[in-house]
């Protein structure tokens, strides 16, 4: 009975010691990524203001002529992050209307130059921004 007793013993020692074992040296792969905010204590700006930006916008869309001939208007929201140097990356569609539209709002907003980046507490921050972009027809 009690080398029964020493073999469990030993049995349950040893699958706890491989357990804890494999478990020291199972490999975790760890991105850093620095935080993106959302609001900060100052916003990111396009260079010139809000209104620079929509007279950019106005003079570089150019409304698809597919898209005026089968009527589609709305408005497509794009979300991309303005890095610390001012830069925009992972520009998306987060709600598109059609794809000519999604396409033209892409190839717009990837034309915008440096803004002038987030800050919060005083430190330069990566912050996200979603800009909604409306297309609509004259009649």
């Amino acid at each position: 009975m009690k080398n029964k007793l020493k073999i469990v013993i030993t049995i349950l020692f040893t699958a706890i010691n491989s357990i804890s074992f494999a478990q020291e040296y199972e490999t975790k792969e760890e991105v850093f990524q620095e935080d993106i905010f959302s609001i900060v204590e100052n916003m990111p700006e396009f260079p010139g203001g809000q209104d620079s930006m929509y007279k950019f916008l106005s003079t570089t869309i150019i409304y698809p002529n597919e898209a005026k001939e089968k009527q589609i208007q709305g408005v497509v929201y794009v979300n991309f992050v303005i890095e610390k140097d001012g830069t925009m990356s992972n520009v998306k569609i987060i709600r598109g209307i059609h794809q000519l539209l999604d396409d033209e709002t892409l190839r717009v907003v990837n034309l915008f130059p440096k803004w002038t980046p987030g800050t919060q507490n005083g430190e330069v921050v990566r912050v996200s921004f979603n800009l909604p972009l409306s297309f609509k027809l004259k009649e």
